[in-house]
């Protein structure tokens, strides 16, 4: 029955298709492009996706750990570094991204007819599933440590944290996107920015790390609710209801005036490109 509606629907002509059915089409379409042309040019393909935070958790593991012996974060700390750091590398690689998406393909972004979201979604995307494929590395040293780790009933919560990063990453992308092209310098400024945003964001340490008189200013950095979601179900103490709240309330925000900027400036940006 499934198999004959697939069938149906994929041998349909592209114009008997809705709107959103071509959206949606068209967006798989360039994100499956962009993996495999990710992958396919470079010898060690997924695995880049996997050691590049395996890499950076190893040194942030050791400096904190070995060399100053500092207490940040909750034991045991890799799984505490990790469950951070891979949705950041999510928001990072897609935000820094978005800053070459419409210069990147500008002939086929004004020669296509398709909502041109789809040239920041895409990237949003295709960065998401990296993540998803990254999560297993996170599971695994759950399982390696499950001696000093204990699963709570808020790894439920994971799903909603990847549906408020989505909605943020997106709304800050298509921020970025059409300003780039009218400010290039605002590329390097982007960048500044993440790296930044990194260290003033709850990946290396937790909120419950910071003084006391910060934990309030913390949640209008939207990625401390978001983080604190994702280490829920293995560090109950780091989620805060009112910081997820907040980042709700302002990636929501975020993305509404992220679909402002976008469609306000379609026209101009079609015109520089």
């Amino acid at each position: 029955m499934m198999s004959t509606v697939s069938n149906a629907y994929g041998d349909a002509h592209p114009l008997q298709r809705t709107p959103w059915a071509r959206y949606r089409h068209s967006l798989w379409l360039l994100t499956t492009r962009d993996l495999k042309v990710r992958y396919s040019t470079s010898a060690l393909g997924y695995v880049w996706s996997v050691l590049d935070p395996l890499v950076m958790a190893g040194i942030y593991w050791f400096v904190f750990t070995q060399v100053f012996e500092r207490p940040v974060g909750t034991q045991p700390y890799l799984v505490f570094l990790l469950s951070a750091l891979l949705p950041w590398m999510w928001f990072n690689g897609a935000v820094s991204d978005s800053t070459r998406a419409f210069l990147k393909d500008a002939k086929l972004v004004r020669s296509t007819m398709i909502p041109r979201t789809i040239w920041v979604n895409r990237i949003v995307l295709s960065k998401g599933i990296e993540f998803l494929l990254a999560l297993p590395v996170l599971a695994l040293f759950a399982l390696i440590f499950r001696d000093e780790l204990q699963l709570h009933w808020e790894l439920v919560l994971f799903p909603l944290a990847i549906v408020l990063q989505a909605v943020l990453t997106a709304g800050v992308a298509l921020i970025v996107a059409p300003l780039v092209v009218f400010f290039r310098d605002l590329e390097r400024a982007v960048k500044l920015a993440l790296r930044f945003l990194f260290y003033a964001s709850p990946i290396i340490y937790g909120v419950t790390d910071l003084p006391t008189q910060l934990h309030f200013w913390a949640a209008f950095n939207p990625l401390s609710g978001i983080f604190g979601l994702y280490r829920a179900g293995f560090y109950p103490d780091e989620l805060d209801w009112f910081n997820v709240a907040i980042s709700a309330v302002m990636s929501l925000a975020i993305l509404a005036v992220g679909l402002w900027v976008f469609r306000s400036s379609e026209r101009q940006v079609l015109k520089e490109i």
